[in-house]
């Protein structure tokens, strides 16, 4: 099997993405029986030891991780004692993990975390905006209340970076900033999971505001299978992935919402794996039982199709079966509700 680098790859230029073009065909848009639009992406499926399973289209190319590295960002929350000092129930550590729908439960939940360690809303750096679910988001309006940091879809991972501000003894203030304790512990975090050295990787500010770094996709499913295989990190690092990945298999609402694909996913899997999605069409995963870790990049940034593209990966890992894929197909409609197409893997993908 081909081995995941272990070597940061450096810049950030257009040099690094011209090969997505001959990243494959992996996910298609169909109406009226027709291939109407269609995207390209690129696939890597590693194990812990760093051995690459399947892979397909360009899996070195750096990618930022967004959303999707949520579980590997709440690690320190683990690692630091903080979930255990604030009594963090699988539901909260959870949404440590999650780009939730701005629902009640995760508001309210949100709300009561940041009222245990004695901070608020107003600690929150990730910013405000309406719920992304839209019963939440009219109920909201109907209020005439403003939405506010609570709402935001990042604002567990957020409100699980001050906890570990407040349990580490340092200031809870510019949290996000890159050269902070807490972001630093998180880049400690991200250089031995993916075993890179990212001191010359490619930086930017992800949409809450904290750092993203670019990392090669292989590199980033190297991550993911040590998340879900973590006997050889230390001790209290092998603690800390069970907790998290245990945390989101028991509470998938908490990670996504009502009808989101995630959320829909994992209860499908009941445990068998863990997912999480990400902007610009990234999606990774980790299989706890094949110690597997898994991590897809669409090229436009079509999180749809990403969608398809796992649905297709999960059947081909043996983790769901026909059925259970066309129970997680979400058909596309008109405004009068009329199917008028779907989202499928490609018929040509190669796996």
């Amino acid at each position: 099997m081909t081995q995941v680098h272990t070597h940061a790859l450096e810049g950030g230029g257009a040099e690094e993405v011209s090969t997505a073009a001959s990243n494959p065909v992996l996910a298609e848009v169909m109406r009226g029986g027709m291939v109407e639009s269609w995207h390209r992406a690129s696939l890597a499926v590693v194990d812990a030891a760093g051995h690459v399973v399947l892979s397909a289209g360009n899996i070195e190319a750096p990618v930022y991780g967004r959303s999707a590295i949520k579980p590997l960002q709440a690690l320190p929350l683990i690692e630091s004692g903080a979930a255990e000092a604030f009594d963090l129930s699988d539901a909260e550590v959870a949404l440590a993990c999650a780009s939730h729908s701005g629902e009640a439960r995760h508001v309210d939940t949100v709300a009561a975390w940041l009222k245990r360690m004695g901070c608020s809303a107003d600690d929150l750096e990730c910013g405000a905006h309406l719920p992304y679910n839209e019963a939440a988001m009219i109920a909201l309006l109907r209020s005439g209340a403003e939405p506010s940091t609570l709402h935001n879809n990042c604002s567990g991972k957020h409100t699980g970076f001050l906890a570990v501000a407040r349990h580490t003894g340092v200031a809870t203030k510019d949290y996000i900033k890159l050269e902070h304790p807490v972001q630093q512990r998180i880049l400690g975090v991200l250089e031995s999971m993916t075993g890179l050295d990212l001191s010359r990787a490619a930086r930017g500010l992800d949409g809450c505001g904290i750092p993203v770094i670019a990392i090669p996709l292989g590199n980033t499913a190297l991550a993911m299978a040590r998340l879900a295989d973590p006997r050889d990190q230390p001790e209290v690092r092998q603690a800390a992935c069970t907790r998290i990945v245990r945390a989101m298999a028991a509470e998938p609402f908490m990670v996504a919402g009502s009808d989101r694909y995630c959320t829909r996913a994992m209860k499908v899997l009941n445990g068998r794996a863990v997912i999480k999605t990400g902007a610009e069409g990234v999606y990774c995963g980790a299989v706890p039982g094949e110690g597997l870790g898994f991590a897809i990049k669409v090229d436009d940034g079509a999180g749809r199709a990403a969608e398809a593209v796992v649905s297709r990966l999960l059947e081909r890992l043996g983790l769901i079966n026909e059925a259970e894929v066309k129970l997680l197909a979400q058909p596309l409609r008109n405004r009068a509700g009329t199917v008028t197409g779907e989202v499928r893997p490609a018929r040509s993908s190669p796996f």
